[in-house]
């Protein structure tokens, strides 16, 4: 492929697979909140955060890690303005001390900190003030959860981003998505010098796989990991499924580990990795295939999830599921025909999955996801296949991709403000 090509496709590795401290939303108010912190110079007394529906949607019922088991935005707020490290972006909150656990719960108890929907067409938008001794400083973030848009104290304009997406419900990148296609990616992925995705590909498999055997031994949320290994047997199959939840029941439940997300989430990072892993190890596959594997599987999650949006009522791990059977698929010795095929089906399958935000039971959605995507293979394997005019399915894989993106972002949007209202109620 050509040199221009496949450096965007290393750069968009770069850009999407980077490590996180707890569910990205509530991470993505503390990270706001250390901005606006750092902008005034001490900790406020009154704050006033907006956020849309969709940030509403996946922080609520998730607990903020290293804050002693708090939840919520309020929480978010207090832990980013009391101990947050700008600098760490979505690890903001990683280094927190015992003593400041305690400074986070006095500080809730002490500061009002008010929250509202902000009136906003944009899916993904935290508006931050922050006062204290007539100073005030506002902090924007939008589109993507690092893509400060404007720090202001009092009027002055201290940072101002014209990073902004075309449409209300995409996400901002540094590089181009729009070039990401399942044959390109495949020819990429047999063609790329390991020593240029290595770094971010290990740091992946270290960091998920970590997680994952956490929520093995803990009892985080729901245990959805020991649920499936107790009721269904230990084949490659079941683990495939089981670490992916595992390492969700952990990452919802608050545990102190980072991951390496996938398009914003590390739900989807978790569910596009663990299952390629799980499998390289049960197929005996060398440290460059499932690097390869790995490839293939990361680029088409974030290719799915660029036509759905940064958030949405479309369940992101049905996108990532469907990367991580293209990522087995191939240390099965598939080659482009057979991973498209695969991503059809899978598509055809759990494609409707709803998102009703962050919480225990994504661990089951990501366990339904990899079993689509593991059936979406099996299925072409054997020689079946669903073909175009099975519903959304359409001939050639690209066109059925972008059937998905319409559905998920036109389609689904009414369902997605009506989940959101139904949580506020």
């Amino acid at each position: 492929m050509n040199r221009e090509l496949y450096n965007t496709y290393v750069h968009i590795l770069e850009e999407e697979l980077i490590p996180a401290m707890g569910c990205t939303e509530p991470i993505a108010i503390a990270y706001a909140a250390s901005i606006a912190r750092a902008a005034l110079g001490m900790l406020p007394e009154h704050v006033e955060i907006h956020v849309s529906g969709n940030i509403i949607k996946n922080v609520k019922s998730v607990i903020v890690p290293h804050t002693g088991g708090l939840h919520g935005i309020e929480a978010a707020v207090a832990a980013g303005l009391v101990a947050g490290d700008q600098q760490r972006e979505l690890e903001v909150i990683a280094d927190v001390t015992e003593e400041q656990i305690k400074q986070i719960k006095a500080y809730l108890e002490q500061t009002e900190i008010t929250v509202a929907q902000a009136e906003t067409e944009r899916v993904f938008e935290i508006d931050l003030r922050a006062e204290k001794d007539g100073r005030r400083v506002q902090v924007k973030i939008v589109d993507g959860h690092t893509n400060v848009v404007l720090v202001r104290r009092n009027e002055e304009i201290l940072y101002e981003s014209s990073m902004l997406s075309e449409a209300p419900d995409e996400a901002v990148h540094k590089t181009d998505h729009s070039l990401l296609e399942v044959e390109k990616i495949v020819l990429f992925a047999e063609e790329v010098e390991l020593e240029d995705v290595t770094e971010v590909l290990e740091r992946q498999i270290t960091y998920n796989t970590a997680i994952a055997e956490e929520g093995l031994r803990g009892k985080y949320g729901a245990n959805i990991g020991n649920v499936l290994l107790t009721a269904y047997g230990n084949s490659v199959g079941n683990r495939a499924k089981a670490w992916a939840a595992a390492g969700s029941d952990a990452r919802m439940s608050g545990c102190e580990l980072p991951v390496v997300i996938n398009s914003g989430s590390g739900n989807q990072g978790i569910t596009v990795s663990l299952p390629i892993i799980v499998y390289a190890e049960e197929l005996h596959a060398s440290k460059e295939q499932l690097y390869r594997a790995l490839v293939i599987g990361n680029l088409i999650a974030i290719h799915l999830k660029t036509g759905i949006g940064c958030l949405s009522a479309y369940c992101g791990a049905t996108s990532a599921g469907c990367g991580a059977a293209a990522g087995i698929t191939y240390l099965y010795g598939g080659g482009y025909k057979e991973i498209a095929h695969t991503v059809v089906n899978a598509l055809a399958i759990n494609s409707g999955m709803v998102c009703d935000g962050a919480k225990a039971s994504c661990a089951a959605k990501i366990a339904s996801a990899v079993g689509a995507g593991l059936l979406g293979m099996e299925m072409y394997r054997q020689g079946s296949q669903f073909v175009g005019g099975d519903g959304i399915v359409t001939k050639g894989v690209e066109k059925t991709i972008m059937n998905v993106g319409d559905l998920a972002r036109e389609g689904m949007a009414q369902t997605d403000k009506e989940i959101i209202q139904i949580m506020l109620r």
